[in-house]
């Protein structure tokens, strides 16, 4: 497999990780490269970001450390902060607001947290925490000391099958589209089409198929290679709505001249470029919201979500459905099955009789 996309974006968020650590503490740019073997590239930069969050809430929000620059926070500053100092990072991490680097910017929108947007923060000081403490540079790890938040079971989110085809529909005809969205259509009609076919025929993620290159597709055993999270390759296999989707978009694909360097990519944007994550997204978003309109977060994932619970309602094979969605933990997949659960619940209750009351 031609891997120069993966590569690519790695080797742009390890330019990202660099400058961030250049602006922390000197302990958070050894952390993140004592954890560069067994951590993703994209897993380090959001660390890198949360430890600058971190940081710029003691430094600004805190007394104790009002006297401290970021260059200046060594190990022995670290030492002092204390569980108060973490429990009042996770009140203000609820609702909090960036630095703006020019002061003549506009107003910066409040930035939330939910529950597992504080967990994941939590999370990465406590990794930072005890690559201090087990390299001896900190006494303890104080980290410990505060509870991840309680993480509440929330409705899956996915589309009903009469969504699903009125989406694809709407992808080929451009109906209830504006004339704007229309004109855009008309170009990118078998490129839409074909991607949320993949999406829903194979649930991969957004980053998987903006990877995929034309040489990672073979139509004799109607798979093509993926690049799952952690780098491992798979074969994936695709059902034959899928396969005649991807070949009326290749022959449309034939007649353009990508631009150099993104010769080999299957998903072009208008720009002849390799499409990008963020293109996608806002592709999906917009046939879906025409297709169930109350459902305002439909995303990828959310396809993605609709493929596995599609999935395991035909086989019943909740291992089978991990292994195709690349889990290698099957409680992780277990997250997509709300409605799958609720179903089985109702099941349960039909299979329950107890004995009827006796009439007068």
């Amino acid at each position: 497999m031609n891997n120069e996309y993966r590569s690519g974006i790695d080797e742009q968020r390890i330019e990202q990780i660099r400058s961030l650590a250049k602006e922390l503490p000197q302990a958070c740019g050894d952390f993140l490269r004592a954890i560069a073997t067994t951590t993703s590239t994209l897993t380090r930069l959001a660390y890198a970001y949360d430890l600058r969050i971190f940081f710029n809430f003691l430094l600004s929000e805190r007394f104790s450390f009002a006297d401290v620059s970021m260059s200046t926070f060594s190990d022995a500053k670290i030492a002092l902060i204390s569980q108060s100092d973490l429990e009042a990072y996770v009140e203000y991490l609820t609702i909090y607001y960036k630095n703006s680097d020019s002061e003549d910017a506009a107003p910066v929108k409040p930035i939330h947290n939910h529950e597992l947007g504080i967990t994941r923060k939590l999370s990465c000081l406590r990794s930072f925490f005890e690559y201090l403490f087990k390299s001896k540079r900190i006494p303890a790890n104080v980290a410990t000391l505060v509870p991840l938040p309680k993480l509440h079971d929330k409705p899956i989110l996915k589309m009903e099958m009469n969504e699903i085809q009125k989406m694809l529909a709407i992808a080929l005809t451009g109906d209830n589209m504006t004339p704007g969205q229309q004109r855009f259509q008309k170009i990118t009609m078998a490129r839409d089409y074909a991607m949320l076919s993949l999406f829903l025929g194979t649930g991969i993620r957004v980053s998987e198929c903006v990877g995929i290159n034309l040489d990672d597709i073979d139509f004799e055993q109607n798979a093509f290679l993926v690049t799952r999270k952690g780098g491992n390759q798979v074969m994936l296999y695709f059902p034959d709505e899928v396969v005649a989707a991807l070949k009326d978009y290749l022959d449309i694909r034939a007649e353009t001249e990508p631009l150099l360097g993104h010769e080999n990519a299957l998903f072009l944007s208008l720009q002849r470029k390799r499409i990008t994550q963020r293109a996608v997204q806002n592709m999906v978003k917009k046939y879906a919201l025409q297709a169930a309109p109350l459902k305002k977060k439909l995303s990828p994932h959310k396809l993605r979500s609709t493929y596995a619970t599609n999935l395991y309602h035909e086989t019943g094979d909740i291992y089978l459905v991990a292994d195709a969605l690349g889990h290698a933990n099957v409680n992780t997949t277990k997250k997509h099955y709300a409605a799958m659960s609720e179903e089985r619940r109702r099941q349960a209750a039909k299979h329950v009789h107890l004995p009827t009351k006796d009439k007068e």
